[in-house]
Protein backbone atom coordinates (compact mmCIF):
# COMPACT_ATOMS: atom_id res chain seq x y z
CA UNK A 1 0.00 0.00 0.00
CA UNK A 2 2.74 2.36 1.05
CA UNK A 3 4.46 1.79 -2.33
CA UNK A 4 1.05 2.45 -4.25
CA UNK A 5 0.65 5.82 -2.85
CA UNK A 6 4.25 6.93 -3.13
CA UNK A 7 4.47 6.14 -6.58
CA UNK A 8 0.95 7.82 -7.48
CA UNK A 9 2.16 10.75 -5.65
CA UNK A 10 5.43 11.15 -7.62
CA UNK A 11 3.74 10.35 -10.77
CA UNK A 12 1.49 13.46 -10.41
CA UNK A 13 4.43 15.67 -9.30
CA UNK A 14 5.91 14.58 -12.65
CA UNK A 15 2.63 14.57 -14.81
CA UNK A 16 1.37 17.57 -13.89
CA UNK A 17 4.66 19.75 -13.92
CA UNK A 18 3.81 21.00 -17.81
CA UNK A 19 0.28 22.00 -16.30
CA UNK A 20 2.36 23.95 -13.45
CA UNK A 21 3.33 26.86 -16.33
CA UNK A 22 -0.05 27.62 -17.39
CA UNK A 23 -1.01 27.64 -13.51
CA UNK A 24 1.48 29.94 -12.86
CA UNK A 25 0.68 32.13 -15.77
CA UNK A 26 -2.76 32.66 -14.84
CA UNK A 27 -1.58 33.31 -11.26
CA UNK A 28 0.39 35.77 -12.90
CA UNK A 29 -1.88 37.22 -14.90
CA UNK A 30 -4.73 37.52 -12.16
CA UNK A 31 -2.72 38.45 -9.52
CA UNK A 32 -0.33 41.03 -8.11
CA UNK A 33 3.22 40.08 -7.45
CA UNK A 34 2.68 40.08 -3.79
CA UNK A 35 -0.15 38.18 -3.76
CA UNK A 36 1.06 35.71 -5.69
CA UNK A 37 3.97 35.06 -3.47
CA UNK A 38 1.10 34.84 -0.67
CA UNK A 39 -0.72 32.37 -2.27
CA UNK A 40 2.16 30.15 -2.48
CA UNK A 41 3.98 31.22 0.82
CA UNK A 42 1.32 30.34 3.04
CA UNK A 43 0.80 27.04 1.18
CA UNK A 44 4.34 26.05 1.72
CA UNK A 45 4.32 27.54 5.39
CA UNK A 46 0.44 26.09 6.02
CA UNK A 47 2.12 22.49 4.97
CA UNK A 48 5.44 22.81 6.75
CA UNK A 49 3.29 23.69 9.47
CA UNK A 50 1.07 20.75 9.75
CA UNK A 51 3.56 18.43 9.12
CA UNK A 52 5.73 19.59 12.04
CA UNK A 53 2.65 19.55 14.02
CA UNK A 54 1.62 16.33 13.42
CA UNK A 55 5.59 14.76 14.05
CA UNK A 56 6.00 17.29 16.95
CA UNK A 57 2.20 15.17 18.65
CA UNK A 58 3.18 12.18 17.59
CA UNK A 59 6.85 11.50 18.86
CA UNK A 60 6.42 10.89 22.49
CA UNK A 61 9.33 8.12 23.10
CA UNK A 62 13.20 9.55 22.81
CA UNK A 63 12.03 13.18 22.01
CA UNK A 64 15.38 15.19 22.43
CA UNK A 65 16.90 12.92 19.87
CA UNK A 66 13.65 12.52 17.09
CA UNK A 67 12.84 16.23 17.56
CA UNK A 68 16.43 17.12 17.25
CA UNK A 69 16.65 15.17 13.87
CA UNK A 70 13.62 16.99 12.67
CA UNK A 71 14.95 20.58 13.63
CA UNK A 72 17.87 19.49 11.67
CA UNK A 73 15.68 18.95 8.86
CA UNK A 74 13.63 22.13 9.11
CA UNK A 75 17.07 24.04 9.98
CA UNK A 76 18.81 22.47 6.26
CA UNK A 77 15.76 23.21 4.54
CA UNK A 78 15.20 26.66 5.60
CA UNK A 79 19.45 26.95 5.39
CA UNK A 80 18.55 25.87 1.68
CA UNK A 81 16.10 27.81 0.90
CA UNK A 82 17.66 30.45 1.90
CA UNK A 83 21.09 30.05 -0.10
CA UNK A 84 19.42 29.22 -3.24
CA UNK A 85 16.86 32.02 -3.08
CA UNK A 86 16.80 34.54 -6.42
CA UNK A 87 16.27 38.32 -6.79
CA UNK A 88 12.96 37.41 -7.87
CA UNK A 89 9.86 36.61 -4.80
CA UNK A 90 7.92 34.89 -6.96
CA UNK A 91 10.74 32.65 -8.63
CA UNK A 92 11.21 31.76 -5.41
CA UNK A 93 7.68 31.05 -4.33
CA UNK A 94 7.71 28.36 -6.69
CA UNK A 95 10.54 27.17 -6.12
CA UNK A 96 9.53 26.73 -2.56
CA UNK A 97 6.97 24.77 -3.75
CA UNK A 98 8.88 22.27 -5.27
CA UNK A 99 10.53 21.53 -2.00
CA UNK A 100 7.90 20.86 -0.28
CA UNK A 101 6.45 18.26 -3.09
CA UNK A 102 9.92 16.57 -3.17
CA UNK A 103 10.35 16.42 0.47
CA UNK A 104 6.54 14.36 0.79
CA UNK A 105 8.35 12.02 -1.92
CA UNK A 106 11.00 11.34 -0.10
CA UNK A 107 8.96 10.69 3.03
CA UNK A 108 6.90 8.32 0.88
CA UNK A 109 9.16 6.42 -0.33
CA UNK A 110 10.94 6.36 3.54
CA UNK A 111 7.49 4.43 5.05
CA UNK A 112 8.24 1.93 2.12
CA UNK A 113 11.46 0.67 3.20
CA UNK A 114 11.86 1.84 6.52
CA UNK A 115 11.28 -2.18 7.52
CA UNK A 116 13.84 -2.81 5.95
CA UNK A 117 15.93 -1.55 8.85
CA UNK A 118 19.81 -1.38 7.26
CA UNK A 119 21.13 1.53 4.91
CA UNK A 120 18.87 1.01 2.20
CA UNK A 121 16.23 2.61 4.23
CA UNK A 122 17.86 5.51 3.62
CA UNK A 123 19.44 5.19 0.28
CA UNK A 124 16.48 3.98 -1.63
CA UNK A 125 14.27 6.75 -1.21
CA UNK A 126 17.17 9.37 -1.76
CA UNK A 127 17.90 7.36 -4.83
CA UNK A 128 13.82 7.27 -6.19
CA UNK A 129 13.71 10.87 -5.03
CA UNK A 130 16.50 11.39 -7.45
CA UNK A 131 14.22 9.69 -10.16
CA UNK A 132 11.70 11.19 -9.75
CA UNK A 133 13.23 14.62 -10.33
CA UNK A 134 15.38 13.25 -13.15
CA UNK A 135 12.48 12.22 -14.85
CA UNK A 136 10.43 15.72 -13.87
CA UNK A 137 13.59 17.76 -15.17
CA UNK A 138 13.01 15.66 -18.57
CA UNK A 139 10.05 16.02 -19.25
CA UNK A 140 10.05 19.80 -18.62
CA UNK A 141 12.79 19.61 -21.37
CA UNK A 142 9.97 18.63 -24.03
CA UNK A 143 7.56 21.24 -22.98
CA UNK A 144 7.54 24.89 -24.25
CA UNK A 145 8.31 27.49 -21.84
CA UNK A 146 9.40 25.20 -19.34
CA UNK A 147 13.14 24.42 -18.43
CA UNK A 148 14.79 20.88 -17.28
CA UNK A 149 18.39 20.74 -16.85
CA UNK A 150 20.74 18.37 -14.49
CA UNK A 151 21.57 21.28 -12.30
CA UNK A 152 17.94 21.41 -10.93
CA UNK A 153 18.04 17.44 -10.16
CA UNK A 154 20.56 18.05 -7.85
CA UNK A 155 18.97 20.91 -6.07
CA UNK A 156 16.31 18.70 -5.48
CA UNK A 157 18.34 16.47 -3.43
CA UNK A 158 18.58 18.93 -0.80
CA UNK A 159 14.54 18.50 -0.83
CA UNK A 160 14.60 14.91 -0.76
CA UNK A 161 17.38 14.70 2.04
CA UNK A 162 15.02 16.67 4.32
CA UNK A 163 11.93 14.34 3.87
CA UNK A 164 13.98 11.15 4.87
CA UNK A 165 15.10 12.78 7.93
CA UNK A 166 11.61 13.98 8.90
CA UNK A 167 10.36 10.33 7.67
CA UNK A 168 13.18 8.68 10.12
CA UNK A 169 12.18 11.25 12.98
CA UNK A 170 8.55 10.45 12.92
CA UNK A 171 8.38 6.74 12.35
CA UNK A 172 12.21 5.78 12.98
CA UNK A 173 12.84 1.71 12.00
CA UNK A 174 11.88 -0.50 14.85
CA UNK A 175 15.85 -2.05 14.31
CA UNK A 176 19.00 -1.10 12.07
CA UNK A 177 22.33 -2.51 11.19
CA UNK A 178 24.79 -0.83 8.98
CA UNK A 179 25.45 -3.96 7.00
CA UNK A 180 23.16 -4.49 3.74
CA UNK A 181 20.93 -7.76 3.87
CA UNK A 182 20.98 -9.85 0.58
CA UNK A 183 17.07 -8.78 0.02
CA UNK A 184 18.26 -5.31 0.55
CA UNK A 185 21.46 -5.41 -1.52
CA UNK A 186 19.42 -6.89 -4.49
CA UNK A 187 16.75 -3.86 -4.26
CA UNK A 188 19.61 -1.38 -3.68
CA UNK A 189 21.33 -2.55 -7.04
CA UNK A 190 18.86 -2.74 -9.15
CA UNK A 191 16.87 0.85 -7.88
CA UNK A 192 20.87 2.46 -8.24
CA UNK A 193 21.46 1.08 -11.65
CA UNK A 194 18.04 2.20 -12.81
CA UNK A 195 18.30 5.45 -11.21
CA UNK A 196 21.78 6.11 -12.73
CA UNK A 197 20.42 5.22 -16.06
CA UNK A 198 17.99 7.17 -16.02
CA UNK A 199 20.01 10.35 -15.48
CA UNK A 200 22.23 9.22 -18.00
CA UNK A 201 19.10 9.16 -20.33
CA UNK A 202 18.67 12.81 -19.54
CA UNK A 203 22.19 13.96 -19.47
CA UNK A 204 22.83 12.28 -23.19
CA UNK A 205 19.89 13.97 -24.79
CA UNK A 206 19.91 17.65 -22.76
CA UNK A 207 23.50 18.21 -21.93
CA UNK A 208 25.49 15.68 -24.63
CA UNK A 209 25.91 17.42 -27.88
CA UNK A 210 28.26 18.85 -30.25
CA UNK A 211 30.52 21.77 -30.81
CA UNK A 212 29.60 23.32 -34.16
CA UNK A 213 32.51 25.78 -36.35
CA UNK A 214 32.00 28.41 -38.32
CA UNK A 215 33.69 29.23 -42.04
CA UNK A 216 34.68 32.82 -40.32
CA UNK A 217 36.15 31.33 -37.14
CA UNK A 218 34.53 30.94 -33.55
CA UNK A 219 32.05 28.07 -32.48
CA UNK A 220 29.20 27.32 -30.43
CA UNK A 221 27.42 24.32 -28.84
CA UNK A 222 24.32 22.90 -29.76
CA UNK A 223 22.70 19.45 -29.60
CA UNK A 224 23.16 19.13 -33.21
CA UNK A 225 25.63 18.54 -35.53
CA UNK A 226 26.70 21.19 -38.46
CA UNK A 227 24.75 19.13 -40.93
CA UNK A 228 21.92 18.38 -39.45
CA UNK A 229 21.45 22.21 -38.62
CA UNK A 230 21.80 22.96 -42.50
CA UNK A 231 18.85 20.30 -42.92
CA UNK A 232 17.21 21.22 -39.71
CA UNK A 233 17.57 25.83 -41.37
CA UNK A 234 16.17 24.14 -44.75
CA UNK A 235 13.05 22.17 -42.94
CA UNK A 236 12.26 25.33 -41.02
CA UNK A 237 12.43 27.98 -43.84
CA UNK A 238 9.74 26.03 -45.80
CA UNK A 239 7.68 24.79 -42.72
CA UNK A 240 7.69 28.44 -41.43
CA UNK A 241 6.18 29.62 -44.50
CA UNK A 242 2.86 28.86 -43.67
CA UNK A 243 3.27 28.11 -39.99
CA UNK A 244 5.41 30.12 -38.26
CA UNK A 245 5.96 29.58 -34.73
CA UNK A 246 3.69 32.58 -33.83
CA UNK A 247 1.49 30.72 -31.01
CA UNK A 248 2.90 28.23 -29.22
CA UNK A 249 0.93 25.60 -27.29
CA UNK A 250 2.03 25.21 -23.67
CA UNK A 251 1.17 21.89 -23.86
CA UNK A 252 3.05 20.85 -27.35
CA UNK A 253 6.21 19.70 -28.07
CA UNK A 254 9.35 22.11 -27.61
CA UNK A 255 11.09 22.70 -31.01
CA UNK A 256 14.70 22.47 -30.02
CA UNK A 257 15.78 24.12 -33.28
CA UNK A 258 13.90 27.40 -32.35
CA UNK A 259 15.01 27.26 -28.96
CA UNK A 260 18.83 27.04 -29.96
CA UNK A 261 18.27 29.79 -32.57
CA UNK A 262 16.64 32.67 -29.62
CA UNK A 263 19.79 31.82 -27.66
CA UNK A 264 21.86 33.18 -29.94
CA UNK A 265 19.09 36.28 -30.59
CA UNK A 266 18.97 37.04 -27.25
CA UNK A 267 22.84 36.85 -26.96
CA UNK A 268 23.47 38.96 -29.86
CA UNK A 269 21.03 41.51 -28.63
CA UNK A 270 22.62 42.17 -25.90
CA UNK A 271 26.33 41.44 -26.27
CA UNK A 272 29.45 43.94 -27.42
CA UNK A 273 30.14 44.55 -30.67
CA UNK A 274 32.60 41.31 -31.45
CA UNK A 275 30.45 39.05 -29.52
CA UNK A 276 27.44 40.44 -31.59
CA UNK A 277 28.66 40.40 -34.69
CA UNK A 278 29.58 36.45 -34.13
CA UNK A 279 26.46 35.64 -32.77
CA UNK A 280 24.77 37.46 -36.11
CA UNK A 281 26.80 34.93 -37.83
CA UNK A 282 26.08 31.91 -36.56
CA UNK A 283 22.12 32.56 -37.02
CA UNK A 284 22.95 33.84 -40.80
CA UNK A 285 24.79 29.87 -41.24
CA UNK A 286 22.46 27.98 -39.35
CA UNK A 287 19.21 29.33 -37.93
CA UNK A 288 18.19 31.51 -40.91
CA UNK A 289 14.31 30.81 -40.55
CA UNK A 290 14.56 33.02 -37.17
CA UNK A 291 16.08 35.90 -39.28
CA UNK A 292 13.19 35.80 -41.85
CA UNK A 293 10.35 34.15 -40.45
CA UNK A 294 7.62 35.50 -37.62
CA UNK A 295 8.59 33.69 -33.91
CA UNK A 296 6.91 34.30 -30.86
CA UNK A 297 9.57 36.29 -30.07
CA UNK A 298 9.90 38.58 -32.90
CA UNK A 299 6.98 38.45 -34.41
CA UNK A 300 9.07 40.77 -37.35
CA UNK A 301 11.72 38.49 -37.79
CA UNK A 302 15.32 38.84 -36.35
CA UNK A 303 17.26 39.94 -39.05
CA UNK A 304 19.47 43.07 -38.53
CA UNK A 305 18.56 45.93 -41.10
CA UNK A 306 21.89 46.36 -43.62
CA UNK A 307 22.93 49.66 -41.90
CA UNK A 308 23.13 47.78 -38.72
CA UNK A 309 25.15 44.74 -39.55
CA UNK A 310 27.70 47.17 -41.45
CA UNK A 311 27.56 49.33 -38.49
CA UNK A 312 28.27 46.72 -36.20
CA UNK A 313 30.89 44.90 -38.32
CA UNK A 314 32.82 48.18 -38.35
CA UNK A 315 32.69 48.40 -34.89
CA UNK A 316 34.25 44.65 -34.18
CA UNK A 317 37.59 45.23 -32.46
CA UNK A 318 40.50 43.73 -34.34
CA UNK A 319 41.46 40.85 -32.37
CA UNK A 320 43.77 37.42 -32.06
CA UNK A 321 41.45 35.60 -29.43
CA UNK A 322 39.24 32.91 -30.75
CA UNK A 323 35.23 33.33 -30.51
CA UNK A 324 33.65 30.84 -28.57
CA UNK A 325 29.59 31.35 -27.98
CA UNK A 326 28.72 31.37 -24.60
CA UNK A 327 24.83 32.03 -25.44
CA UNK A 328 23.71 28.39 -24.68
CA UNK A 329 20.54 28.56 -21.91
CA UNK A 330 22.08 25.31 -19.99
CA UNK A 331 25.53 23.48 -20.46
CA UNK A 332 25.99 21.05 -23.57
CA UNK A 333 29.00 18.84 -23.21
CA UNK A 334 31.09 17.72 -26.55
CA UNK A 335 31.12 14.17 -25.55
CA UNK A 336 31.15 11.34 -27.89
CA UNK A 337 28.07 9.17 -27.77
CA UNK A 338 29.57 6.42 -29.26
CA UNK A 339 31.99 6.33 -25.73
CA UNK A 340 29.31 7.81 -23.64
CA UNK A 341 26.78 4.86 -23.52
CA UNK A 342 28.94 1.96 -22.97
CA UNK A 343 30.67 3.85 -20.46
CA UNK A 344 27.28 4.89 -18.60
CA UNK A 345 25.78 1.52 -19.21
CA UNK A 346 29.45 -0.30 -17.42
CA UNK A 347 29.16 2.33 -14.44
CA UNK A 348 25.21 1.02 -14.26
CA UNK A 349 26.43 -2.74 -14.25
CA UNK A 350 28.80 -1.87 -11.47
CA UNK A 351 26.01 -0.23 -9.19
CA UNK A 352 23.84 -3.11 -9.60
CA UNK A 353 26.90 -5.62 -8.72
CA UNK A 354 28.35 -3.63 -5.93
CA UNK A 355 25.59 -3.86 -3.80
CA UNK A 356 24.92 -7.68 -4.10
CA UNK A 357 28.56 -8.16 -3.06
CA UNK A 358 28.71 -6.24 0.26
CA UNK A 359 25.43 -7.17 1.44
CA UNK A 360 25.50 -10.38 4.28
CA UNK A 361 22.85 -12.53 5.84
CA UNK A 362 22.04 -10.51 9.00
CA UNK A 363 19.74 -12.19 11.57
CA UNK A 364 16.95 -10.04 13.12
CA UNK A 365 18.15 -11.03 16.80
CA UNK A 366 21.58 -9.49 16.07
CA UNK A 367 22.29 -6.46 18.71
CA UNK A 368 23.63 -4.48 16.35
CA UNK A 369 20.28 -4.02 14.76
CA UNK A 370 19.10 -1.66 17.66
CA UNK A 371 18.21 1.81 16.92
CA UNK A 372 19.13 4.51 18.47
CA UNK A 373 15.98 6.61 17.44
CA UNK A 374 13.44 3.66 18.39
CA UNK A 375 11.65 3.14 21.52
Amino acid sequence: MHLTVASIVSATVVLVSPFMGQLQSYLRRTLSTEQYVLVFGVGVLGAVGVATLIAFLRIRERRIARLGLLVVALLFGGGYMWATATPYADVNAVERVHFVSYGLIAFLFYRVWRSAGDPSSILLPLLVGFMVGTLDEWLQWFIPYRVGEAHDVFLNLASIGCGVLFGIALNPPASFAWRLETASGVRLGFISALAFLAFAGFVGQVHVGHIVELEEGGRFRSHYTAEQLRSMQQQRMVQWRTQPPIRIARLSREDQYLDEALWHVRRRNTAEPRDAWYENLILERFFAPVLDRPTYAAPEGARWPAEQRVNVQAAVPASTEPFVSTAEAYPILDWPKAIYWPVAIAVAVLLMVLPRAFARPAPRSDSSRSSPLAS
